[in-house]
């Protein structure tokens, strides 16, 4: 449940704020402290003790303690900065407010009408991404929910729906990658997805184990066939509000537990594998949030959900496999299950002819060397998705590079045997490989992106998240949805 937001009044009350228990103090940035603000004198006598000019309370929010003992933390936000570098102070600066557990949380900012929007909007954008809990499973957890937002100094006509919306997204995808695999198989997850569309009112259809093999999604039943039970399935999600004319599919890799198959995956690197299923949910929080922010573009989403588990039915090495659209695929490694699942997933999504077809998954561990655990890798099949998708990620604090697509990558996937091989047991350049067979399974008239989530994970947080598993896709997918001219065939 997000806090509820109180918008107190649009002017500053420094009698008012000084009551707080919990007060973060968002300035613009500037050479000189603003007046009339809560602790103004304590600020200034913490500035001169440590020897700090205030501009410098840009990079280093100050907190000190208000005379009738609530806790305050100064900081200037310079509104010039990236939304990424934005948010990432603004978290710095909520942490030690937040990390008290407070019911209530307020929010000062200052500077003229524009600087004003824009530090509310950024600051409650970071509160509400860190003002509730994930799951655990401790006897004791003291960790406690924000139960409210103050505001001071701005007031937005719409109760900052859009955000609320962005958040519950965002918490959404991030609650069910921290489930424990035992959790969430792929039985327990489809029950979590069917209450999921009756609560709003998605349309849904499971292409179930039995189903995929009549159809002959080969690609999809070789990795889910190795699982007992075989609950694995495809499942299509429809979300269609009043006036869109536009469709877009987003598809997401949902595998609940990796273990490598038969090419079993060392301790170290299987450990954390529950989280396999990112994608998926990174597909389904931007759902969520779609719908709560009654985003008009119509969403189709395919979740490919199933386990790669180790097996006598389990698919092997050099067996060669037929997915839906007909081609054949050598397998060389069975740890490359997020690629086969994808393929026949892709295929049904793109059968629906959508205006832009996305997919999200945590595919390649070369994606995470190339780029590390804050940038995210994206492949396009339009140059003018490219451009769209950098910009969205900047806008959304949440950053993407983009990697060539380009054909003569492929010969590394010729195959003596089959239309094409999986992947290749060097491993060199996988994440543009992964890209360029998943290409095979979308045809070539479907401006289709792929996002490669090496940011899945990033250790203390990253942007406006400060949890280890960050969320990220829902608000750069958000973005996607509200750009004007989507898509452009």
């Amino acid at each position: 449940m997000l806090p509820k937001i109180i918008q107190n009044q649009s002017i500053i009350d420094a009698t008012q704020m000084a009551k707080c228990s919990h007060l973060l103090v968002v300035m613009p940035a500037t050479k000189l402290v603003q007046e009339n603000i809560p602790g103004q004198e304590t600020l200034a006598a913490l500035l001169a003790r440590r020897g700090m000019k205030p501009a410098e309370l840009a990079k280093t929010p100050v907190a000190g303690d208000l005379p009738h003992g609530g806790m305050v933390v100064w900081m200037m936000l310079d509104g010039e900065k990236s939304s990424f570098e934005q948010y990432a102070t603004l978290r710095k600066a909520l942490q030690p407010l937040l990390a008290e557990h407070p019911k209530q949380l307020a929010i000062a900012v200052c500077g003229d009408e524009a600087q004003r929007k824009n530090a509310a909007e950024n600051a409650i954008r970071v509160a509400l991404l860190n003002a509730g809990k994930l799951p655990v499973r401790k006897k004791k957890d003291e960790h406690k929910p924000l139960k409210s937002l103050v505001l001071f100094g701005h007031r937005a006509e719409d109760d900052f729906a859009g955000l609320r919306a962005l958040a519950a997204g965002n918490w959404l995808t991030r609650e069910l990658t921290v489930l424990p695999a035992n959790e969430l198989t792929p039985t327990l997850y489809r029950k979590r997805i069917k209450a999921l569309a009756a609560e709003y009112a998605w349309e849904i259809d499971e292409y179930d184990m039995k189903r995929l093999r009549k159809l002959g999604a080969g690609a999809f039943v070789a990795v889910a066939q190795g699982s007992d039970p075989e609950d694995a399935a495809i499942v299509h999600l429809r979300y269609r509000p009043k006036g869109a004319k536009q469709t877009v599919a987003l598809v997401g890799k949902g595998i609940c537990f990796d273990t490598g198959g038969h090419n079993l995956k060392p301790a170290r690197y299987m450990h954390g594998m529950h989280e396999d299923m990112n994608g998926s949910a990174v597909s389904l929080g931007i759902l969520l949030a779609a719908s709560q922010a009654a985003l008009p573009v119509n969403l189709d989403v395919w979740l490919a959900i199933a386990q790669n588990h180790i097996s006598p039915k389990a698919y092997k090495q050099n067996d060669v496999v037929t997915a839906l659209n007909g081609t054949s695929i050598e397998i060389i490694h069975t740890d490359a299950e997020g690629r086969m699942v994808l393929a026949d997933t892709l295929t049904l999504a793109s059968r629906g002819k959508p205006d832009l077809l996305v997919d999200f998954a945590t595919l390649t561990g070369s994606m995470a060397t190339a780029l590390g655990d804050r940038y995210s890798g994206i492949f396009a099949n339009r140059e003018a998705l490219i451009g769209q998708a950098v910009a969205a990620g900047k806008a959304s604090g949440e950053r993407v590079n983009a990697f060539p697509l380009d054909a003569d990558y492929e010969d590394a996937l010729d195959s003596d045997i089959a239309d094409i091989k999986q992947c290749t047991m060097e491993g060199e350049a996988d994440h543009i490989l992964a890209a360029r067979f998943l290409m095979r399974f979308i045809g070539e008239t479907t401006p289709w992106l792929h996002m490669d989530l090496s940011a899945s994970r990033c250790k203390g947080g990253l942007g406006a998240v400060g949890s280890d598993v960050t969320g990220f896709g829902v608000a750069w997918g958000v973005e996607m949805l509200s750009t004007t001219a989507l898509v452009e065939n």
